[in-house]
């Protein structure tokens, strides 16, 4: 079964996965601590064009995988706006009661969740996962018995999605169909799960014994298919960082597209 989707390298392709990681878990922290509404938004505007311009992706595609972000941002600064506390009431319905500060902060929360996930999907479509793990064994110092295991795994994903499609065509061609409905679709999942369940423990006992023929238990010096370093590009790449956080703070202060400061409760 061919998922592979068609997409070009770009610089953010050649980046040492290892401080790709790093920089993007410290963003993540320094995210957390951004309470200013305005600074945050073209945060999320900067963060939307590095994945339009940079991610290789067709932008097509690039929309349709964001798509799901915004009912993430909708859900979740909508319980905010809704629920908040605030001195300037806009609306007030029943339990409901939306105030100028509930606003902002729910705007505030939501854009941070889609900021992740932006910067979340920045990160799974940039970097390869084979050369994440030999980056982290190569930098890092991860064991390889954790490294190749967890490459295993991945690689097992594709081959029992196309397990499951051979045995719906085997059931198909013996004439037995799926039953409708969720409590006669139960009764379906013994004839998939049984023999998916089987396969895998097969193939994890062969993976299992091969490693362990392979010498992955020992700690000494090993040599790598894949010599993973560093580049201009990791330069790059910090560089635009620190970048994006300055002119994102500069344009919040001089340009506010919200007439709010810092949107904590009490500030």
């Amino acid at each position: 079964m061919n998922m592979e989707i068609v997409h070009k390298h770009t610089w953010l392709h050649h980046i040492n996965p290892s401080m790709k990681l790093i920089v993007m878990i410290t963003l993540f922290l320094f995210l957390l601590f951004v309470h200013y509404l305005n600074w945050l938004v073209y945060l999320t505007l900067f963060a939307f064009l590095y994945l339009w311009w940079f991610s290789g992706y067709s932008r097509r595609l690039v929309l349709l995988m964001v798509q799901p972000f915004f009912l993430v941002f909708l859900s979740t600064a909508s319980s905010m706006i809704m629920f908040g506390k605030g001195e300037t009431t806009w609306l007030t319905w029943g339990m409901i009661q939306v105030t100028e500060e509930s606003f902002y902060r729910g705007i505030h929360i939501g854009l941070r969740a889609f900021l992740f996930a932006i910067l979340g999907l920045l990160i799974a479509l940039t970097t390869r996962p084979v050369l994440l793990f030999y980056s982290l064994m190569q930098q890092l110092g991860l064991k390889p018995k954790y490294a190749y295991s967890f490459m295993a795994g991945i690689r097992l994903i594709p081959i029992m999605m196309e397990e499951f499609t051979t045995i719906r065509n085997a059931l198909r061609v013996r004439g037995t169909r799926e039953r409708q409905g969720f409590k006669k679709r139960l009764h379906n999942i013994p004839s998939y799960s049984v023999p998916l369940l089987a396969q895998s423990i097969r193939r994890a006992h062969r993976i299992a014994v091969a490693m362990e023929t392979k010498g992955f238990e020992g700690d000494g010096e090993r040599t790598y298919f894949y010599k993973v370093g560093f580049s201009k590009f990791d330069g790059y790449f910090i560089g635009s960082i620190i970048l994006m956080i300055f002119v994102s703070y500069v344009l919040s202060n001089y340009l506010p597209l919200f007439p709010t400061g810092d949107v904590r409760y009490g500030n």
